[in-house]
């Protein structure tokens, strides 16, 4: 497997332009690839932006599956298997659409693993993969928008919706005895369907939540936004937001003026950055994160540490079965397209079928090729509901001596 970045940027653009290649020749060369000996895969993520510490080990990962695959020799009679990133951003729809078309149009991938964030995954299903016929297979995007969008069966995530993530945390704040809080969400997709279904679940379990208020991505003072949160009250802070921007802001800037104490976040906030930059001033730190429901033995730890892969990183196991069920569906479907792994994804990632693991994928494929039904288990437990969607589970973290702990499997 090898890994390749695509740049983003208008230069490129002007020389793809100025190459005169037709609509048609891309398209021919990108069946080219298809049918070659080399699959590629994009991997479309934030590496730069507010989730940026959280998305090399994200692609790492899906690389890590890439590779077995290639290693196997089982893919498509010895198909190798190639990434391809490209920058989402997390947060511009437009480079994010831009760097979807040229993944598909210019580099000819076959499917591509990601986006990451929920806004810029909606622009790109919209915007390039839907109209050009491209499975996107997401980490990450848990907006409970994306379950009813229009993909034509081409979009499918590993991670769970935030439908449920809200009502998870909502037990999880309650069972600690908090009973009055204040939210704060980054305001875009992802922030909002969080915050809604948080709140939702929250005051129908008997708690008052008495502001729920948006805060934007990259500003320098959060003064504020806090002031007016912490006016309104309340025994902690829910922090829905990104670990490397405005969340992280919120909770600097409520800590400096006292304004709350005690935080609690999602998905988004969790990653050991936000331990490093606020150390022991964040004393009180707990939330929920999609993670691995996997009975028995587990055996993605010790192959993401060979790797030099934290398996406990924000959606590294995710990243790690998205890539993997792209390459299986595939093979299921006997060919390197986004249509045959389209059909078929659903079929390998659930009952029915031969359990697989983490680090069986080359004993998947050789099934798959003998005609035998796959259930892929992989790093997460994967069961896939309609449409195409992780039924998830979660873990409940705690900040304890500088790390971030699991508490319990929810």
């Amino acid at each position: 497997m090898r890994t390749r970045v695509v740049f983003t940027g208008n230069e490129k653009m002007k020389k793809i332009l100025l190459a005169g290649l037709s609509t048609a020749a891309l398209m021919a060369s990108s069946a080219a690839l298809a049918d070659g000996h080399e699959v590629k895969l994009g991997v479309i993520l934030g590496f730069s932006g507010p989730i940026e510490s959280l998305t090399p080990a994200m692609a790492d990962s899906a690389e890590l599956a890439m590779s077995e695959i290639t290693e196997s020799g089982a893919l498509l009679d010895g198909k190798t298997v190639t990434s391809v990133r490209a920058d989402s951003t997390c947060v511009d729809a437009a480079a994010a659409t831009a760097a979807a078309e040229r993944l598909i149009s210019a580099e000819g991938v076959a499917a591509i693993m990601g986006a990451d964030c929920s806004g810029v995954t909606t622009a790109i299903i919209n915007n390039a993969t839907v109209p050009q016929g491209i499975l996107n297979v997401s980490p990450s995007a848990t907006s409970p928008a994306l379950s009813s969008i229009e993909d034509n069966g081409l979009f499918f995530r590993t991670a769970p919706s935030d439908a449920r993530q809200g009502v998870v945390l909502a037990e999880v704040v309650m069972e600690r005895g908090i009973e009055e809080v204040a939210v704060t969400f980054t305001n875009n997709d992802y922030g909002q369907g969080f915050a809604d279904a948080f709140v939702a679940a929250y005051e129908g379990m008997g708690g008052t939540v008495t502001l729920s208020a948006p805060h934007e991505d990259g500003r320098g003072d959060y003064s504020a936004e806090v002031g007016a949160l912490s006016a309104a009250g309340g025994d902690a802070l829910v922090v829905l937001g990104y670990v490397d921007q405005g969340g992280l802001g919120m909770i600097r800037s409520s800590i400096d003026t006292g304004a709350f104490d005690v935080f609690i976040g999602g998905d988004g906030m969790f990653g050991d950055s936000l331990l490093e930059n606020l150390g022991a001033d964040l004393e009180t730190w707990f939330g929920t994160v999609p993670g691995a429901a996997i009975e028995g033995d587990d055996p993605f730890p010790a192959l993401a540490e060979a790797a030099g892969i934290d398996a406990d990183g924000p959606f590294v196991r995710e990243s790690y079965d998205a890539a993997a069920l792209i390459l299986l569906a595939m093979q299921a479907g006997g060919e390197a397209t986004s249509a045959a792994a389209a059909a078929n994804l659903m079929a390998v990632a659930n009952a029915p079928g031969e359990p697989i693991a983490a680090g069986e994928l080359a004993r998947g494929l050789e099934l798959l090729a003998a005609g035998t039904d796959i259930d892929y288990i992989g790093a997460t437990g994967v069961e896939l509901i309609e449409p195409g969607e992780s039924a998830g589970a979660y873990r409940e973290f705690e900040a304890m001596d500088g790390s971030l702990e699991t508490v319990r499997m929810r």
